[in-house]
């Protein structure tokens, strides 16, 4: 998987590791600087801002829409939920990759992409995955993926709910923004190892 990951990320920031259950209470999106091409970071519940996302788990639906520009839907499943992911042709590769698989098979996949919020009239966010590579992989793949997945929330947890002092500014902002407390991450992380067993 290291290898899949190093091809795909063309010298770019790295991919964050990332549970459905925490991206899907992601809302906030960050900036350095007012410059319209400055990249836009989610800040993740945990603590940290991530501009490209590696998720992995069972592709459980896709769609196709459009004959001038196409775009492919999918829904992808993790131990703590879902996550949504598009390419189109703007993403031809990943496009490419998504329209080979057969969701009648059950297959595990790997997808690296940059995270979309969406908010709705409500004034929901809705977080989704532009998918920029995507891999269908084993069993084995996917549930080094969970445990790597695990390791990272933890940490993340760790700096974030740690000594005060030693806080970033970033984890600073995120415990202003969510209200989910150290305890809630954990528990998503024990259950989802718990689903390895």
């Amino acid at each position: 998987m290291s290898e899949f990951v190093s091809q795909t990320m063309y010298e770019r920031e790295p991919a964050k590791r990332v549970f459905a259950a925490e991206l899907r209470e992601a809302s906030r999106t960050i900036r350095d600087t007012g410059d319209e091409k400055s990249p836009t970071y989610l800040l993740l519940p945990t603590g940290e801002r991530c501009n490209r996302i590696l998720i992995a788990g069972a592709i459980t639906d896709k769609s196709k829409a459009g004959d001038q520009n196409v775009q492919y839907r999918a829904k992808v499943s993790d131990p703590t939920g879902m996550f949504y992911i598009s390419a189109s042709s703007y993403q031809p590769e990943a496009m490419l990759q998504l329209a080979k698989i057969d969701t009648d098979m059950p297959s595990f996949v790997v997808v690296v992409g940059k995270p979309n919020t969406y908010t709705t009239p409500e004034g929901r966010v809705l977080v989704s995955v532009r998918a920029e590579a995507v891999q269908v992989v084993d069993r084995e793949t996917r549930d080094l993926w969970i445990l790597d997945t695990a390791r990272a929330t933890l940490d993340r947890v760790d700096v974030m709910f740690g000594a005060e002092g030693a806080v970033s500014a970033d984890a600073a902002l995120a415990k202003e923004t969510y209200p989910q407390k150290a305890e809630h991450w954990k528990k998503i992380v024990f259950d989802a190892l718990s689903k390895l067993v």
